[in-house]
């Protein structure tokens, strides 16, 4: 068949009328149909014809740049939109305690639309700077912060975001209503849910090894809701040598003065939210012969305030602020310590096994970043939908959209459960209610959740951001910088693969007991999903990979400790998806679970939950796959090869 201009018409044409070969549509007819067209003319009007007073204009004339803008997505309440949230708090508090609760997330819900989000903001187009000298030339080490970030400062503090999981009003429950509030926080606060962090870390350093002398006063501020006493802690523990590896990267040494301080020389390389009043550090004491323990048994753990009473830094140098890809509003700053008064707070040669508190906590603060990072690009994603308009209807209308939005939901869903886990186990062991099982789950849980909700954090940023098109990497609509931002969260407080192998060493120090409670635990879950409609065959996923997973690390004494290590990262990811399956189940087996409950747990359990099954059936962990990983990484031209 022959066609006007020698091509056939395709047929995709029928199925997506807005799509073209080539990408370009015909050129139209030129009508002056629908189209706004300029009535100028060159000549001169006839006689009779007197001139209009006003001139139709082109559309977009000089200035003129058109009649439409698209609607940015707008944020409302985070807690009167995250029905999730309000659900997980209704099957979980007691009815007292979840009406106070829950007027409370209410109202600061509405003070992070009305006050917060836009400080954040403001903290993120004016990050910190260092003035090092004074006009007169005297080494001043200024860090100079915005006016929105010591407003953000105060806000902690009457909102009681360390001090409520101090006060125990809600006895175990005072955690997770903290991190419920931290949660709705996190991606409205310009990063001052880093010094928020430390500050709450430090504080249960100081609970857990007494709260006694200049502690007593310390741990006061710190926990204060008084803006004009609340302080807040920095962390100083990475030196140039190495940042995980603190047992052979610290070099800081401590030496002890007559008074009973210690003066501390040392270079710490990477000290966050360095405008802090306080700090925790670790350094080595030097004998009466001038000689220091190496390994972590030579690490003790010190107490010190930044400036002392005149407002000079203690002892302090500031090097030089670090340019970081995201994470920009918080003053990161390598120090040189010299002379630094500080106290030592944990019994000389412990300072490691003193610091696991403070680790605890941030760990725990980073999941929370990653979580309700996740909930925030869905939440605003969600509302776009509702007023973008492309091919002829709005994004909420095209079904592959909300599927791929659907996706990120589950997973955001799966990460929410996964923190409020921690968090209530948490809880009960501040308020000596846990079980030795509970303490057990709290220990594997915390690394566990941490990596993967780091993982996870990124890929649904990312994803969440392209649901805007263009828009989502333009830095002006300020959402770019949640993508910048949840880099860190893979990284800070130990990257995925320190933290698998952290996980390996609770089993092993454990010897197995770790596993055996979290085995315990979602046995019981399961067992309360399995005969629920709509979860019988999702159950038995979960329990198959427990099964599996219960095999692989029976094995674990005959595979080596080389084989345990490659594995380690999947055994993880692993514990990660099994667990966070029960909890969709769980949460989905309630009498009053709604449609989509039972869908998010379907969904999670048809993934791979024991991705260290799958992988050691495919000969990834033997000696022989080690050695190709080498091969492949580092493989060299042949010599003489030609391009």
């Amino acid at each position: 068949m022959w066609h006007p201009g020698g091509r056939p018409p395709c047929p995709l044409a029928r199925l997506f009328p807005t799509w073209h070969p080539g990408g370009r549509p015909p050129c139209p007819k030129l009508t002056g149909r629908g189209i706004k067209m300029s009535t100028v003319q060159s000549q001169k009007p006839e006689p009779g014809h007197p001139r209009p007073l006003q001139e139709p204009t082109l559309a977009f004339a000089k200035t003129a740049i058109g009649t439409f803008f698209q609607e940015q997505p707008r944020l409302g309440n985070p807690y009167v939109d995250d029905a999730f949230l309000q659900r997980y708090l209704r099957t979980h508090l007691p009815p007292q305690v979840l009406e106070q609760v829950s007027s409370d997330l209410e109202r600061f819900g509405a003070r992070v639309t009305a006050e917060i989000d836009a400080l954040g903001r403001e903290c993120e187009l004016n990050p910190p700077a260092l003035q090092p000298y004074d006009a007169w030339g005297r080494r001043v080490d200024r860090i100079i912060t915005c006016p929105a970030w010591k407003r953000m400062k105060a806000i902690a503090a009457e909102e009681g975001l360390v001090a409520e999981a101090y006060e125990r009003r809600y006895s175990s429950w005072s955690r997770v209503h903290q991190v419920a509030k931290l949660y709705l926080y996190a991606p409205s606060a310009g990063l001052f849910t880093c010094p928020l962090a430390m500050t709450d870390g430090a504080a249960k350093v100081i609970e857990s090894l007494g709260i006694s002398g200049f502690l007593a006063d310390a741990f006061g501020r710190l926990t204060s809701r008084d803006p004009g006493t609340f302080w807040t802690s920095g962390q100083w523990m990475t030196e140039r040598r190495g940042g995980s590896d603190v047992a052979s990267g610290t070099e800081t040494v401590a030496r002890e003065q007559p008074d009973g301080t210690y003066s501390l020389s040392g270079f710490k390389w990477f000290t966050s939210a360095t405008d802090s009043d306080v700090s925790l550090t670790l350094a080595r004491i030097v004998d009466a012969q001038g000689r220091v323990e190496e390994g972590s048994r030579g690490l003790s753990l010190f107490y010190l305030e930044v400036r002392d009473q005149e407002g000079k830094l203690n002892g302090i140098e500031v090097q030089r602020l670090k340019e970081k890809l995201g994470t920009r509003q918080v003053p990161t700053a390598e120090l040189l310590l010299d002379g630094c008064k500080a106290h030592r707070i944990s019994a000389e040669g412990r300072g490691v096994a003193s610091i696991a508190d403070m680790l605890t906590i941030t760990r725990l603060h980073n999941v929370i970043s990653a979580v309700a990072g996740m909930r925030r690009v869905i939440s605003l994603a969600r509302e776009y939908a509702g007023k973008r308009l492309a091919f002829g209807k709005l994004l909420k209308d095209h079904p592959l959209h909300m599927q791929t939005l659907a996706r990120l939901e589950v997973e955001t869903r799966g990460a929410f459960l996964l923190l409020m886990e921690t968090a209530r186990l948490l809880g009960l062991e501040e308020t000596k209610l846990a079980s030795e099982r509970d303490l057990h789950l709290l220990r594997l849980l915390m690394p566990v959740a941490k990596l993967y909700t780091g993982k996870q954090a990124v890929a649904v940023i990312s994803e969440g951001l392209e649901s805007f098109g263009g828009q989502g990497y333009m830095e002006d609509t300020g959402l770019p910088v949640a993508l910048r931002d949840a880099q860190v969260l893979t990284i800070w407080e130990g990257t995925t693969n320190v933290l698998a192998l952290d996980v390996l060493r609770s089993l092993s120090k454990s010897e197995g007991r770790v596993l055996d409670a979290y085995c315990s635990v979602v046995q019981g879950k399961l067992q309360l999903a399995a005969s629920v409609p709509g979860l019988d065959s999702a159950a038995p996923r979960v329990r198959d990979a427990l099964h599996r997973l219960g095999q692989f690390a029976r094995g674990a004494g005959s595979k080596g400790a080389a084989a345990m290590e490659l594995a380690a990262r999947d055994f993880a990811y692993s514990l990660a998806r099994i667990y966070t399956g029960a909890l969709l189940l769980e949460h989905a087996a309630r009498p009053d679970a709604s449609t989509a409950d039972t869908y998010a747990a379907q969904r999670w359990c048809s993934q791979d939950l024991c991705p260290v099954h799958s992988a050691e059936e495919a000969g990834c962990y033997d000696a022989r796959a080690a050695s190709l990983d080498s091969t492949l990484v580092y493989e060299k031209p042949s010599f003489g090869s030609k391009l």
